[in-house]
C-alpha cells in the first residue's frame, strides 16, 4: 500500500503542475490582457486546471474506469470547489495581512490546496 501511495501522489503531482500552469496561464491571460477582476480571473483559472486534472487522474494517475463519469466529475468538481474557497481566502487573507505579491500568493493557495485535493480524491473519488 505505500509504494502504490508514493506512486500516486507522484502522478498526482504531476498532473497538479501540468493543471499549475493551465491555472496560472489562464488567470494571467484573463487578469492582465482581458482586464478581468483577480479574483473572476483566478476562479477561472482554476475551473479549467480542474477538467484537465481530472481527466488526467482518472485515466492516468488512479487508472479509474468508474462508468458514471459525469457523477464522478461533479464530486471531483465540489472537492476542487471546496478547494477554490480554501484558495480564494488564503489569496484574500494573505493579501491584507501580508500584503505581497498576487502570484506568490497563489503559490501558496496552490500548496495548500493540493493536499487537500490529493487526499479527498484518494479517500472519496478514485477509492
Amino acid at each position: 500500500m505505500s509504494s502504490l501511495f508514493d506512486y500516486t501522489i507522484v502522478k498526482y503531482a504531476i498532473v497538479g503542475c501540468s493543471g499549475l500552469l493551465l491555472d496560472f496561464f489562464t488567470t494571467w491571460l484573463c487578469k492582465e490582457k482581458w482586464q478581468i477582476n483577480k479574483y473572476v480571473a483566478n476562479s477561472l483559472g482554476f475551473s479549467i486546471a480542474v477538467t484537465n486534472n481530472f481527466l488526467l487522474n482518472k485515466y492516468w494517475t488512479f487508472a479509474n474506469h468508474h462508468s458514471k463519469i459525469q457523477s464522478q466529475y461533479l464530486f471531483f468538481f465540489g472537492i476542487a470547489l471546496i478547494g477554490l474557497l480554501i484558495n480564494n481566502t488564503v489569496i484574500y487573507t494573505f493579501q491584507k495581512i501580508v500584503k505581497t505579491n498576487f502570484y506568490s500568493l497563489k503559490l501558496v493557495a496552490i500548496a495548500i490546496v493540493f493536499v487537500w485535493n490529493y487526499l479527498a480524491n484518494l479517500f472519496f473519488t478514485f477509492k
